[in-house]
This record gives C-alpha cells, sequence and structure tokens, in this order.
C-alpha cells in the first residue's frame, strides 16, 4: 500500500495543505462542516480539481483520471444499488473491471467472511439494518483491492451502540488489510479512537496533527482545544521561574482580581511572557469549602453555578469571581449542590500551553518532549522518597 504526499494543495476551500500519510497508516481528518475534509478526499480520489500535487509513493498522480487511480471511496450515505443484492452490490466494482468469474467468486466469499455477513449475500439493501448496510457498503469498497481507502463520515446514521460496534469492526479490517486509509468525520471521540493519527482541520487549513492521546492532552491553538472539550482557557502572565516549574498569574476578562497558579515549566516559557493555558475538565477535582486541599495542588474558590450528567460522569460548571472554569467528575464522586462554595483544583502539569506551533519532529518538539519525560522522572523519584 502506497504512502500518500499532499503537497500545497489549494482550491477553493483548501488553503496551501501539506500533508503526509504513511503506507498503511489510517489518517483522520477530524473538523467542523465546512471545514475541507471532504473537499480533501475529493481531491485525493479525483473528483475535483485542485493546485498543489498528490503523490503515491513518490510518484506524482496528478494527471491520472479517477477511474485509474485505484481508489474506494465510501460515501456518507454509503450508496449502495438499491435494485441489486448484497452480492452484486459487492461485486460491481469487480464486473466493472472485468474481472473473471471465479475471481469474482472468491473475492465476493473473502469479502462476506473478512465483514462477518456469510448470510446476506441474496438480500436487497432495504431488508438491511444500518450496521449490515455498513458492512456491504465497505465490502464493496474493498472488493476490488484499491490501493488507498477514503470514508467520508461513513458512521454519522448509525445509533452508538451499533457505531461502537461497527468502529472496532473496521479497525481491526483496517489493520489486518493494511490499506493506507483517509477517515473523515466531525466527532472528536470517534477520531481519537480510531485514528493512528489525527489531523485537525479548521477554514480550509491544518490546524493541527498528532498522535490522539498527544492531540487530546497538548492541543496547539485554542480551536483545537475547544472542539477536542478543553473548556478551560486562561489567560495568564509568567510571573516566575523554577527548575520545573513557573508561576502563572491568570487575567481573564471578568475576574475579579488575578489569580496565581503554579504550572509546569515549558522550554517557551519566559518570565514576563503572556500566555493561553487549557485545562481539560477531566484534569479538574472539586473539594469541599471546609477541607484543606492538597498542598501541591493549585486551589481556586469558586461557586457551582450549573451541573449536567452524562452517562457516568457529572459535567460542573464553576463561578470563581467573574470567571468560569468546568469540570468532569465520575458521577459517584460529585457530592456537590448547585450554588455550593467549593475549591477547584488541578495539579501543575494540568494546564498547557496553546502556543500554536505545529511541533511536528521539530526541535520545539523534542525539548518539550525531554522536558516533560524530566518531570515525570523526578516526580517519580520524589514519590519513592521515605
Amino acid at each position: 500500500m502506497p504512502a500518500i504526499e499532499l503537497k500545497n494543495i489549494s482550491n477553493f476551500i483548501c488553503r496551501n495543505i501539506s500533508l503526509k500519510i504513511a503506507d498503511g497508516e489510517l489518517m483522520v481528518l477530524l473538523g467542523p462542516t465546512g471545514a475541507g475534509k471532504t473537499t480533501l478526499l475529493n481531491i485525493v480520489s479525483g473528483l475535483i480539481e485542485y493546485e498543489g500535487s498528490i503523490l503515491f509513493d513518490g510518484v506524482s498522480i496528478d494527471e491520472i483520471p479517477i477511474n485509474r487511480r485505484d481508489v474506494g471511496y465510501l460515501l456518507q450515505d454509503l450508496a449502495l444499488f438499491p435494485h441489486l443484492d448484497v452480492a452484486s452490490n459487492i461485486t460491481y466494482g469487480l464486473k466493472m473491471q472485468k474481472r473473471c468469474v471465479h475471481e469474482i467468486e472468491a473475492r465476493l466469499d473473502e469479502m462476506l467472511d473478512l465483514m462477518n455477513i456469510p448470510d446476506l449475500e441474496r438480500r436487497y439493501p432495504k431488508d438491511l439494518s444500518g450496521g449490515e448496510k455498513q458492512r456491504v457498503a465497505l465490502a464493496r469498497a474493498l472488493a476490488p483491492s484499491p490501493q488507498v481507502l477514503l470514508l467520508d463520515e461513513p458512521m454519522s446514521n448509525l445509533d452508538p451502540l451499533t457505531k461502537d460496534k461497527i468502529l472496532d469492526e473496521f479497525k481491526s479490517i483496517q489493520r489486518k488489510t493494511g490499506i493506507t486509509t483517509i477517515y473523515v468525520t466531525h466527532d472528536h471521540d470517534e477520531a481519537l479512537s480510531l485514528g493512528d493519527r489525527v489531523s485537525v482541520l479548521n477554514e480550509g487549513k491544518i490546524e493541527q496533527m498528532e498522535a490522539p492521546d498527544e492531540l487530546f492532552y497538548h492541543p496547539k491553538t485554542e480551536f483545537v482545544a475547544r472542539f477536542l472539550g478543553a473548556k478551560n482557557s486562561l489567560k495568564a502572565n509568567i510571573i516566575d521561574m523554577k527548575q520545573h516549574e513557573a508561576v502563572a498569574q491568570v487575567n481573564n476578562e471578568g475576574l475579579g482580581q488575578p489569580i496565581k497558579i503554579r504550572v509546569k515549566k515549558y522550554p517557551i516559557f519566559e518570565k514576563g511572557k503572556e500566555i493561553n493555558l487549557c485545562i481539560h475538565p477531566e484534569k479538574i477535582t472539586l473539594k469541599k469549602e471546609d477541607e484543606v486541599p492538597d498542598a501541591n495542588l493549585n486551589r481556586i474558590r469558586g461557586k457551582i453555578v450549573n451541573r449536567t450528567n452524562n452517562g457516568n460522569v457529572s459535567k460542573a460548571t464553576i463561578d470563581t469571581g467573574g470567571m468560569q472554569l468546568h469540570a468532569a467528575i465520575p458521577k459517584v464522586l460529585f457530592d456537590f449542590k448547585i450554588h455550593e462554595n467549593v475549591w477547584v483544583c488541578f495539579a501543575p502539569d494540568a494546564p498547557h500551553p496553546l502556543c500554536g506551533r505545529r511541533c511536528r519532529a521539530t526541535e520545539t518538539r523534542r525539548k518539550c518532549l525531554n522536558e516533560t519525560h524530566m518531570t515525570v522522572s523526578v516526580t517519580k523519584e520524589h514519590e519513592n522518597l521515605p
């Protein structure tokens, strides 16, 4: 399967996008409606015109027409042929390629087994469930053995339980086939659970591209942070620097008085520098007003002004005197009431700077990673002291 390289891709939506996808990688394009995700898929498939260049294994495919690019494309609406049964839908592309009958039959059996739908070959799309239609559409896309697989929000019409099951199955199938894959979604949970790497698009540009955990816990821009659920954005100044920590003064608009917090020191920090910090709600804990918080944690006084439940998690909004913070607490641990005064607590390594840097294999990224590993090592040494 080929490695893919997009070089300076531009058109009416995409703005000078460059992207490398490794052989066999599952790359997820994540972003809101209108960000350019589907447009980028259409460019790779050859459906629409573009400026720039697309390379498969270093060879340009710019002049290759759509029917010869050897790309499988699974559309959002699946586009199964209603007048054809499952077997005929799956083998449609093979027949267009004029494969021999024995090869078509063998490939059909292989696809039915791969998708775990051996008993569906004579059914029609109207007689299939949503999950079954999904498997048939994926089988049809894979049957001609394309070099590259493109998927445009294929799970958007499934209920949550079916979606989770199909996602697990799809990830296993993608690993088994080793096909280079580009997967489009606007659902960040889907993207982070599925992708080897995730590229976040906004207004036709890639805001950030990382492995899922790195992207979730270390967003580089405010857009990425908010799109991934990190609602807590702190505007601060670095007022002191120590060996492994810095002291930041939070100055959000509307805040009654500045708040000082301790933050893990990052290479971009300088004394007096203005920075933006984000904190994921999951990184925040709440303590009762009369409870003495751990001295190693940052603590801010606040009042709970809202609470909602989402599955096993309680989400709370806390007013800290002009600035609102958001916490996500396991429901079994949430022992607080609306309008109750609390301590908002978080560790110094919870806030992360929104530096705006891409940090792909650059010297800055290596410095950040080295700093992180050094801090973790020092912390563990302290934990082992008597």
